[in-house]
């Protein structure tokens, strides 16, 4: 017959097995959170990428831009500068005048693709800006630095004041205003700094357009 004892030891003998069992039941628990952070992260990446690539493509070609035309595998139809003339147009071998201002990247490289058909058998045609020329904004009045500024990302009338050195000591902060043309017709735009980094109206730190005014009395 068994003894009291018997089950203690039996018993005994258990307690490491259900350990190594939970040890390994958190392994693998812990892997598959750490495999779905990493799928996390990777779609956050490919977002971000996305995000990039969405924001290149809503660059407005303008007259002065320079531009850099890669058709693959074929250098007769590329070319690394490529200016956009006063007239909106660029000039692209055999493919005549092309207009190209007021278009993004995109749809000049689709464009072009589209022509090349003729020549090129499926063309691949790659379009960037070298030189964002005709982006720029202007500042006037009471800043410690008036002038033509170069608008080469998205920039808020903050971070205007920013680049142009913020303000003079005789600046009226409260009646700023920006002058912005829509459709052929100037529009006013009234800013009061002093709200905005108030917290009272942050609509009021709009993005700026290219050939905005911004005037400080």
């Amino acid at each position: 017959m068994p003894h009291v004892g018997d089950g203690a030891e039996l018993y005994g003998k258990e307690r490491p097995l259900r350990k190594t069992l939970i040890f390994f039941m958190l392994c693998v628990l812990s892997v598959f959170c750490l495999s779905k952070a990493d799928v996390s992260a990777d779609d956050a990446a490919v977002k971000k990428a996305g995000d990039k690539v969405a924001e290149a493509d809503s660059y407005t070609i303008g007259s002065g831009d320079i531009l850099e035309i890669i058709t693959w595998k074929e250098p007769d139809f590329s070319r690394e500068e490529v200016l956009v003339r006063l007239d909106g147009k660029i000039t692209f071998p055999l493919l005549d005048d092309i207009q190209a201002a007021g278009r993004t990247t995109l749809e000049l490289k689709k464009e072009i693709e589209k022509k090349l058909k003729d020549y090129v058998s499926a063309p691949v045609v790659t379009v960037a800006i070298r030189s964002p020329v005709s982006q720029k904004f202007y500042i006037l009045g009471e800043v410690a630095n008036t002038g033509e500024y170069q608008l080469v990302k998205k920039l808020t009338v903050l971070q205007a004041f920013a680049l142009a050195g913020g303000f003079t000591e005789w600046a009226s902060k409260k009646e700023i205003i920006l002058l912005r043309n829509e459709n052929g017709k100037e529009k006013i735009i009234r800013v009061n700094y002093k709200d905005i980094i108030k917290g009272k109206n942050f609509k009021q730190n709009i993005y700026l357009k290219a050939n905005d005014t911004v005037i400080v009395p």
